[in-house]
């Protein structure tokens, strides 16, 4: 037994891990960030926190675990959350819209994750089927919980906060439907756009869908470009964020052309390194230095092999590499590049 009065902070903490992780082989990163997290545990307990603030601490961390581990099977394959009204009828155009888009991205090899609940939640799952959906459901008073699609299946996570299941709801998608709703539809969708935009959440494609003749999307654009963009609230840059679209065929177009060349990014040091299906030719090359030189910070734009740490975790080692010094600033210029190298032939 550890006695804490004993054993200096740093040494109760090594054997708290020890004994926790009982032998169990892990990378040097894995071990340096169970032990933060140990030493968090010990700050609260050194300083008296309360036991409510203990309370949604241990909720919180209890729910991601879950989450983690219902998501850890499927992280190869690629994912659409979808956000929208749960008050959204089955005979409704907005509910068929949504259940149409989920299934058609379910053939391309998709899956989809949806709040769980009723409305769009419930049409994208009907749309996508069981074997190819998650639901992350949030307990409230007023709702039944999980609509029947998905109610029982090993893939839907119950949670108490919302914070931890819109992250969640972020954390494991590749791209994003946000279908007409309320409040809580629009605050997903400011927080989703909000990430894309300060660079906390990695670029991903975002399509706005409406029925054809609808305004709820196009009104919304309205106010954003008058009343955001305009006062210089937003940067015009930032409107590339998302597409507003219609059909089913435009809003998987959207989808699925940005990974069409583009794979995925990471950074290395102070380098942002963009994974690729096909190395850009020199010629794009030159052409796509002169067309971003506003967001590299120093250097250029080249063309590189795999770095020490993704050679080290294994890390999408067969593709091609764009690597620049990006100003983390303009992260709809990023999107721009993306969509610029998704036109490379090589």
């Amino acid at each position: 037994m550890i006695e804490a009065a004993e054993i200096p902070d740093d040494e109760a903490i090594d054997a708290a891990l020890a004994a926790i992780a009982e032998g169990r082989p892990m990378s040097r990163t894995q071990s340096s960030l169970l032990r933060s997290m140990l030493s968090s545990v010990w700050s609260m307990t050194r300083e008296g926190t309360s036991a409510g603030d203990l309370k949604i601490a241990d909720a919180a961390l209890a729910e991601m675990t879950e989450a983690f581990r219902v998501f850890r099977p499927y992280r190869e394959i690629r994912k659409l959350t979808m956000f929208g009204s749960a008050r959204t009828l089955p005979a409704d155009p907005v509910y068929m819209l949504a259940r149409d888009l989920a299934a058609h991205l379910a053939e391309a090899g998709w899956m989809v994750v949806t709040g769980a609940g009723p409305g769009i939640m419930a049409a994208g799952i009907e749309g996508a089927g069981a074997s190819r959906s998650f639901g992350i459901n949030i307990r409230l008073p007023f709702e039944q919980g999980a609509n029947p699609f998905i109610a029982q299946d090993p893939k839907l996570v119950e949670m108490r906060y919302f914070f931890t299941r819109k992250l969640m709801l972020i954390k494991e998608s590749h791209g994003y439907a946000v279908l007409p709703g309320g409040f809580g539809t629009l605050d997903e969708c400011y927080e989703l756009l909000t990430l894309l935009q300060t660079g906390k959440a990695e670029p991903a494609p975002v399509v706005l869908v409406e029925t054809p003749g609808g305004s709820y999307w196009s009104q919304w654009q309205e106010f954003v470009e008058e009343l955001s963009s305009g006062p210089g609230y937003i940067s015009a840059d930032d409107l590339v964020l998302y597409r507003i679209v219609t059909t089913v065929e435009d809003a998987a177009k959207e989808v699925l052309d940005f990974y069409r060349n583009y794979h995925s990014c990471r950074w290395v040091g102070d380098l942002l390194v963009l994974r690729l299906q096909t190395a850009p030719s020199s010629t794009e090359l030159t052409a796509l230095n002169r067309e971003f030189k506003d967001i590299v910070a120093s250097g250029s734009i080249r063309l590189a092999s795999p770095f020490p740490p993704e050679r080290s975790d294994n890390d999408q080692l067969e593709l091609a590499r764009a690597a620049f010094r990006f100003d983390r600033v303009h992260y709809g210029r990023l999107r721009q590049l993306i969509d610029a190298l998704n036109r490379c032939t090589g």
